[in-house]
């Protein structure tokens, strides 16, 4: 989208600010340095039980600059715009330089790598609702999940976001760039009850554009029927079977991926995909790779937290490990290049396969279809897994009852080797984007 004239002004004066910060730090003796800032503004309103909760009105800012002295580094950060606060902030950041031991592999990016093509990702879709109507919004989505079913009881309440803000990023290496984004949602979380017992769940849509956010009272309709369908859940007996991860938790998977694959635990040496890079990980369907200029993409930039350029990345072809997930810091360390993911991956996709979610229950016979996730027992030196969660038992292909109090379990790379399928119902709420993940066999945990 293209921007207002009072927005390229407000764009202006932010890159004059680093631009002013990296000026004082070469003043101030730094051989290099590098600044960032954001500014974000936006509205936040919650409805509980057709009533008004809280609203709020939100603007932040904050900069925050790195020197080097040679090959020492400091950081500081500021909330205060004001030129005595840069200045104090910049001499912060030189103080802590002079004490830092020398590390030889501190330091800018490699100028050749930084970005010099900017594409317009329309990711900036400016949405500032009056207070009534994002109020009037929150409540019909709220009213659309209560009034979905008796059985819909109670409700924590329904939740409106909107927000828009700039980044702008420079170094002593000639680079200064910014750009502005947006981001709206809206949530509902919903209570359902019969014969005593009680299940929550929700559902949100997020989205760049507003006009691409669900309706309010499909949301709610959604959280209605999420929260409906757990009742009357079971636990299971401890047993080996095949597992679905659903494709709103399917996601956290290849979040483990990513994690074994980062530079920073790969050179500390605390990843159980050490020493992969170009071994089969997956299996030979599998294709994995980063795509940070998808249009309105919920991860999309044009360069990393370096300034560094972004661009297709593939991750996983044919089952095989291609790369690693770099900064400029780690890959020295590694003795490789920057992959350009300072500050983490931007739209990770996994190729879909053919199949709906209904498709995969099939495929799968008879196992567990994992809806929600729970804990944080993931082990990445070791790759062991083991975590609570909730679903439903699938019988012939068909769902049974839902099930809870349960746990997970497996070792990460046996997991992915044993994929059975990806579907096509594809999860488009995030950074990553994957369809339901059939695995061939976990330990499942009950009573």
């Amino acid at each position: 989208m293209t921007l207002s004239s009072a927005d390229q002004a407000q764009l202006q004066r932010l890159q004059t600010l680093v631009a002013e910060c990296l000026e004082e730090a070469a003043r101030q003796g730094a051989s290099g340095a590098e600044a960032g800032l954001s500014v974000e503004a936006g509205l936040s309103v919650t409805a509980r039980l057709g009533e008004v909760e809280t609203i709020e009105h939100h603007r932040s800012q904050g900069l925050g600059v790195t020197v080097y002295l040679g090959q020492r580094k400091g950081s500081a950060s500021t909330t205060d715009f004001s030129p005595k606060a840069l200045r104090e902030t910049v001499a912060a950041a030189c103080r802590i330089a002079r004490y830092a031991a020398e590390d030889p592999y501190a330091g800018l990016p490699d100028p050749e790598t930084l970005a010099t093509e900017f594409p317009d990702l329309d990711i900036y879709y400016p949405w500032e609702p009056d207070t009534e109507t994002a109020i009037a919004l929150a409540i019909a989505c709220e009213n659309a999940a209560r009034g979905h079913d008796r059985a819909i009881t109670n409700s924590e309440g329904a939740n409106l976001n909107a927000f828009q803000g700039f980044r702008v990023m420079g170094n002593s290496l000639g680079f200064l760039h910014g750009f502005a984004s947006s981001r709206h949602s809206l949530s509902c979380s919903v209570i359902g009850e019969r014969d005593g017992e009680m299940q929550r769940d929700d559902w949100w849509t997020v989205a760049r554009d507003p006009a691409d956010l669900e309706l309010p009272e499909v949301v709610g309709r959604k959280a209605a029927e999420r929260a409906l369908r757990r009742l009357g859940a079971r636990t299971l007996s401890t047993r080996q079977c095949p597992v679905v991860f659903a494709a709103e938790v399917a996601s956290t998977l290849l979040g483990h991926f990513i994690g074994a694959i980062r530079g920073g635990n790969l050179y500390r040496k605390s990843s159980f995909l050490l020493d992969h890079l170009g071994k089969r990980v997956f299996p030979g369907f599998v294709q994995i790779h980063e795509q940070p200029h998808l249009k309105k993409g919920l991860g999309s930039v044009p360069y990393d937290a370096e300034g560094v350029r972004t661009g297709p990345h593939p991750l996983v072809r044919d089952g095989i490990l291609e790369s690693y997930v770099l900064s400029t810091y780690s890959a020295r360390k590694l003795g490789m290049r920057t992959t350009g993911n300072a500050g983490g991956v931007h739209n990770l996709i996994i190729e879909p396969g053919t199949l709906d979610l209904a498709g995969l229950l099939r495929q799968m016979d008879t196992g567990l279809l994992v809806t929600e996730l729970m804990g944080q027992g993931v082990n990445l030196v070791t790759g062991d897994y083991s975590r609570g969660a909730a679903g439903f038992w699938v019988e012939r292909g068909t769902i049974q009852y839902p099930v809870e109090e349960i746990t997970i379990a497996g070792n990460l790379k046996e997991m992915f080797q044993s994929i059975l399928a990806v579907g096509n119902d594809v999860d488009l709420r995030g950074n990553t984007r994957t369809g339901s993940i059939l695995i061939e066999q976990m330990t499942v945990a009950g009573n």
